[in-house]
């Protein structure tokens, strides 16, 4: 879910967004535990290192990305246009399927290798940052991709039961409108043209849609306990001749109860991201 830090908002413009192709945003949803809790950010986060670690970071990007030059401009363009894209084919999918059937039952089914794919294809967003043509941290761009993959493989792909909740609509769109908005920020700002519409949703959206992705979310893992204890899927149980033990109805507990410190922190912290990008204020953050 989501860790939220800004990368592009700290320059709150193009130079800013240019350096920050393809950071992980504001996911909505998952940030830090073994899975979810870094999905939080639904979406809805870039960027980790704040103050002059993040300026560092960010001039050290920028010279790697001159020793590149023209490819690596050139590759974050197709990609966030890519990524843009992509989702705004699940979003016309979305909405052309509610349309024809009136019921969100088989909506997941039907959009869900869509949704794989470009999930999936966000993993090269690790790769920027190990090459250093974006400036935010591996780590937690690593950990903020691999929320979203776990909901999408390891919670709605594997427990077939939960696919028609009502819950996994409210994230699908709550990272689909997200990711649109996200994408399509880094894309213009690239380009050098930004208009004020994407930069103001870039910063205002999220305001609803990380609760309900988080909202989702969590209602989404909660709908799957039942069958995760039944069935004991992922589990391992002793004895066994590596001895040791792994219980996945436990393990999921414990990434629903980690939203609780961690999504008042990413949401307040996007709400001063905010401040600062579109009214200019100065704000100093306290070292943790």
């Amino acid at each position: 879910m989501g860790r939220l830090t800004e990368a592009a908002a700290a320059g709150g413009g193009a130079g800013a967004a240019r350096s920050a192709g393809s950071p992980p945003d504001l996911l909505p949803l998952s940030s830090t535990s073994p899975g979810c809790a870094a999905t939080m950010a639904s979406s809805e986060e870039d960027g980790a290192n704040g103050g002059a670690s993040e300026a560092s970071d960010e001039r050290e990007a920028t010279r790697k990305r001159r020793r590149l030059g023209f490819l690596a401009t050139a590759w974050l363009t197709f990609y966030n246009i890519a990524m843009t894209a992509g989702w705004l084919v699940l979003a016309i999918a979305m909405a052309r399927f509610y349309m024809e059937k009136g019921t969100h039952r088989g909506l997941y089914k039907s959009i869900q290798k869509t949704l794989k794919f470009f999930q999936t294809f966000a993993l090269l967003e690790i790769g920027h940052c190990l090459i250093g043509i974006v400036p935010t941290s591996v780590l937690v761009t690593g950990v903020q991709v691999s929320s979203r993959i776990f909901m999408v493989w390891l919670i709605t792909h594997s427990i077939k039961p939960i696919q028609n909740e009502e819950s996994v609509v409210l994230f699908l769109v709550a990272w689909t409108v997200t990711e649109i908005t996200r994408y399509s920020f880094y894309t213009f700002s690239l380009l050098d043209h930004l208009p004020y519409f994407i930069k103001w949703a870039r910063y205002n959206f999220f305001i609803i849609l990380y609760p309900v992705g988080v909202a989702g979310e969590l209602l989404t893992i909660y709908a799957a306990l039942p069958y995760v204890k039944k069935t004991g899927m992922f589990s391992i149980r002793l004895p066994n001749k590596y001895n040791v033990s792994f219980d996945y109805y436990y393990f999921l507990l414990i990434t629903m109860a980690s939203y609780i410190p961690l999504f008042p922190q990413l949401y307040f912290h996007m709400l001063r991201q905010r401040r600062k990008v579109l009214h200019g204020e100065v704000i100093v953050e306290k070292d943790d």
